[in-house]
């Protein structure tokens, strides 16, 4: 049941930010503000959910190379996404919430084997925080560049079943894997969010809303760290 649960609001939050960009209406500024909170929401995310309980299953030999990694392969294929498609269509924030969510959503779907009801009310809450305003973005942005909003939408509802089945089969292949191969993905997955945050979402979100980005960026972190301290209680 949790684990339906999160999957549940994993797939809502991308398919309902895509269909609110996609169809809504979202004022510039408004979603700068949004993107940035959800920014502010990985800062937290990336730290207690991936780096934390990772570092205290690996040393840093090799937590660090994979940190690492992740962040040279996201910056990589971003690269490339942008030669292809331009800097600005959307591209970029669905590439980063795929490279850190697959494998995040792997290590999600184990960790829900042992997680209490908080728990998982709190990792709900944050992945709705962090994933709802970032596809909202990014499907806005592929609607300016020319996409139609049915090529959007299947775009962004395709992702949203790829982590939910991510999820999926980290809770019923993983959870006989090794802890270390599992805080090896999780660093994995620091790295990109880390680079997509540097590259994609907080300039995107500070070219819309400008100085105003920091507050939101702050609200978002405040809103994650009580989640978080909701599921740690």
């Amino acid at each position: 049941m949790d684990l339906f649960i999160v999957i549940a609001v994993v797939s809502a939050a991308l398919v309902g930010g895509a269909l609110w960009g996609a169809y809504g209406t979202l004022p510039r500024r408004l979603e700068g503000f949004l993107i940035a909170m959800a920014g502010g929401a990985l800062i937290v995310a990336v730290v207690d959910e991936l780096i934390k309980p990772a570092s205290a299953q690996i040393d840093l030999p090799w937590l660090v190379p994979a940190v690492l990694a992740g962040a040279v392969v996201f910056v990589a294929l971003d690269t490339w996404v942008d030669s292809r498609f331009g800097n600005d269509n959307g591209g970029g924030l669905l590439l980063a919430i795929t490279l850190d969510g697959i494998p995040e959503n792997l290590a999600l779907g184990v960790a829900l084997i042992s997680a209490g009801a908080p728990e998982v009310a709190a990792l709900a809450g944050s992945i709705m925080l962090s994933n709802l305003p970032e596809a909202a973005g990014g499907a806005q942005a592929m609607r300016k560049s020319g996409l139609s909003k049915i090529k959007t939408l299947g775009i962004w509802t395709a992702t949203a079943a790829m982590l939910a089945a991510a999820a999926w089969a980290g809770n019923a292949f993983l959870q006989d894997v090794p802890p270390e191969i599992l805080a090896l993905i999780r660093a994995f997955a620091a790295g990109a969010v880390v680079a997509s945050l540097a590259t994609e979402v907080f300039p995107k979100a500070y070219r819309q809303d400008s100085n105003q980005t920091g507050i939101a960026v702050t609200l978002g972190l405040i809103l994650a760290f009580c989640l978080g301290t909701l599921g740690g209680a």
